[in-house]
């Protein structure tokens, strides 16, 4: 390097993702789309940010407020939606802020225009669903359960088939084929079944089908870990640290691991977006996430339901297919980043 600074293998990583403009465009584009997911709240929902009523300031997002709260009549939630509530807080010297879309994933407009399914309009900017309920909303919502489901999911996988693979390809012999044989037999259970008859014994929950499908995610990335502790188990500064006493697990942890992380890193975009690609099927088979959870493969059910209504099957392909291309698209260049093979000058 120039002037004698020397790059670490992570920066110089680093430079290669960066110098691959689609991987890095897409890096940068689904970051900003899980940060607006993350505050759905703030950008689509039915009650306003803040409210200035006869001289007091009211936080609807913080605390509920009864209809009595703001000229109504009964002591029930307030339905900012309601058109008298509406009058009310626009009159005189008050005001409300409302977030940019103003429905929730749950929201049912019973003042709607339009019968349900409602095709965009400027009330609804991406149509309705079936129950009424903003598919704009639905799909916001929808794609931060998928994305947080998926980076769960795949932090699980990776937990669980790193340790179970560097345990595998450090010790070999009897531990690696016993290992070897109990995933042979556990990944020849029929996994689609299980999460039926789960479904059907237990009530539905984004926690139990976490726990089924992490039971069998993690054994594709167990392989790839194994194969590296098998490699560099065998290497001169491995048993230099043996001939110094260093223990194994020491030894697991600190020497063999970080020389092995290039398919853990290089497997984390496809595992992810196969973590969202499974949600979204058992979600449109009915064996995913409870009813009334914002859910794109509930959308596209809804879709092939309704094939009339073509805004909801479209916009929901759209987001489902821009998620898959975006993790493709980091995967790729994370592994040509990391490949040593391809590692032109920094």
């Amino acid at each position: 390097m120039p002037g004698g600074v020397s790059v670490s293998p992570g920066r110089r990583a680093w430079q290669r993702f960066r110098r691959n403009r689609i991987g890095f465009v897409s890096l940068v584009v689904f970051s900003m789309l899980v940060v607006v997911s993350l505050f759905a709240e703030v950008i689509s929902n039915d009650k306003p940010l803040v409210v200035r009523y006869e001289g007091q300031l009211y936080f609807p997002l913080v605390r509920d407020y009864p209809e009595t709260a703001f000229g109504g009549d009964f002591p029930t939630p307030t339905d900012y939606l309601d058109p008298f509530i509406t009058k009310k807080l626009s009159q005189g010297g008050n005001w409300a802020l409302y977030p940019p879309n103003r429905y929730g994933p749950r929201t049912l407009n019973y003042f709607a225009s339009q019968p349900n399914p409602a095709a965009p309009s400027g009330e609804n900017v991406f149509g309705t669903d079936d129950r009424g309920r903003d598919l704009l909303a639905q799909l916001i919502y929808g794609f931060r359960v998928s994305v947080l489901f998926g980076l769960a999911l795949t932090v699980i996988g990776v937990v669980l088939g790193v340790v179970t693979g560097a345990i595998q390809g450090y010790f070999g012999g009897r531990t690696d084929l016993t290992f070897q044989r109990l995933i042979e037999i556990w990944s020849s259970m029929p996994e689609l079944y299980l999460l039926i008859i789960f479904s059907a014994v237990f009530a539905p929950s984004v926690a139990l089908l976490l726990v089924l499908l992490s039971l069998f995610g993690w054994m594709g990335l167990s392989d790839y870990v194994r194969a590296e502790f098998l490699r560099n188990r065998q290497m001169d500064y491995v048993r230099a640290a043996r001939a110094l006493g260093v223990g194994n697990v020491r030894i697991m942890w600190r020497h063999i691991l970080p020389n092995s992380m290039t398919p853990v890193v290089t497997f984390l975009p496809f595992r992810m977006s196969a973590a969202i690609l499974a949600l979204t099927s058992l979600d449109f088979l009915g064996l995913g996430v409870p009813p009334g959870t914002p859910s794109l493969g509930e959308l596209l059910s809804q879709g092939k339901a309704n094939l009339d209504a073509w805004w909801i099957s479209l916009s929901t392909f759209a987001v489902l297919v821009v998620t898959l291309l975006l993790l493709t698209f980091m995967g790729d260049a994370l592994r040509d980043a990391l490949d040593p093979r391809k590692a032109g000058p920094a």
